[in-house]
């Protein structure tokens, strides 16, 4: 029993460290810091949502408190039944209308920025077409209108629709930057669209949002916003074939002979793995490791060390062959 009363002296603490612990993370996976027009108008929805709720919730223990002090029995006092307000129309009338009137600010505005964030913008002129494949346990990105085609960094014009079509190669994943916007499920053999908007310059990071397998957690991506310029630049760079220098000539047979099979390396290839066109100029190997030839290294000799379950192959390269592929994978620039 002792033992049991000493524990409860420490829930005041444990409250104060989830407390504290609120605070930490990452403001670009935030969706409480909307960096666009559609995440700023669902943290609306939140608020307004949130404020609704809070407000029941004090205005309740508010008569609560006032009915436990002015009907407590006090010393001395007799067995009073006080006032009866059963069947009173003024009173039936206002717990009536006032949560018709709280439901009606919720609804209205809930249903009309849903219809409007559930626009497709597929066919819009004006917007950047993206078509994403969620693959176990990494993301492909077609600019169908542009002839590109990339993996894990999605690059994008700020001030600008990006009109997602987005479908699954394998099971159930789920498309989510907070930052932007909320998620949309990834399904086999469908195609759901929805639209995004980046407000800045800057780099937000993405994940999926949908239970998917061993390496679900490991399954990030960037959305890497530029101005109009420095994105048609991009585009222009991604395709222009990168200059392999005579020192990465050994790499790039080795990746002829065991890896073009799966992975692209030009604008507009795709394959059963992530095109690695520009690759030298991500941030990230695999999604998650930072970017150096330890990482691409450990990367290749056991692709399932770093993502378990991910349908990578461990290819039997030996030591000096890996190096000659990290110097080729290092000028895709």
């Amino acid at each position: 029993m002792n033992r049991w009363q000493n524990l409860w002296r420490y829930i005041p603490l444990f409250g104060l460290m989830m407390l504290l612990l609120t605070g930490c993370g990452d403001e670009t996976i935030s969706a409480l810091k909307p960096r666009g027009p559609v995440a700023r108008d669902q943290l609306f929805l939140m608020k307004l949502s949130l404020g609704i709720m809070v407000l029941v919730v004090i205005v309740v223990f508010v008569i609560y408190v006032y009915v436990l002090v002015r009907f407590r029995k006090k010393k001395g006092d007799k067995d009073i039944i006080p006032k009866q307000v059963e069947g009173s129309h003024t009173l039936e009338i206002i717990w009536t209308v006032i949560p018709i009137i709280l439901l009606l600010i919720l609804a209205v505005p809930t249903v009309s920025y849903t219809v409007k964030l559930a626009e497709n913008h597929t066919q819009d002129k004006d917007a950047i077409h993206v078509k994403v494949t969620a693959h176990q346990f990494w993301w492909q990105f077609e600019y169908p209108d542009l002839g590109i085609a990339t993996a894990q960094d999605l690059v994008i014009p700020t001030n600008k629709k990006i009109a997602f079509e987005l479908t699954s190669a394998d099971v159930l994943h789920s498309f989510w930057v907070p930052s932007l916007g909320g998620k949309q499920d990834t399904n086999v053999g469908m195609t759901n669209t929805f639209y995004l908007e980046a407000d800045e310059v800057d780099t937000f990071k993405g994940k999926c949002a949908e239970l998917c397998g061993a390496s679900h957690a490991l399954m990030d991506f960037k959305v890497v916003s530029k101005s109009e310029a420095d994105f048609n630049a991009w585009v222009n760079k991604m395709k222009t074939p990168a200059a392999i220098p005579a020192d990465a000539k050994n790499g790039e047979q080795v990746f002829k002979e065991n890896c073009l099979s799966c992975h692209a390396v030009n604008a507009q290839g795709l394959g059963f793995g992530p095109n690695l066109n520009g690759f030298a100029s991500r941030e990230l190997v695999a999604g998650i490791l930072p970017h150096n030839d330890d990482s691409i290294r450990q990367w290749v000799k056991d692709p399932q060390a770093v993502k378990p379950g991910n349908k990578m192959p461990q290819v039997p390269l030996k030591d000096d062959q890996i190096n000659d592929v990290i110097k080729y994978l290092n000028s895709l620039k």
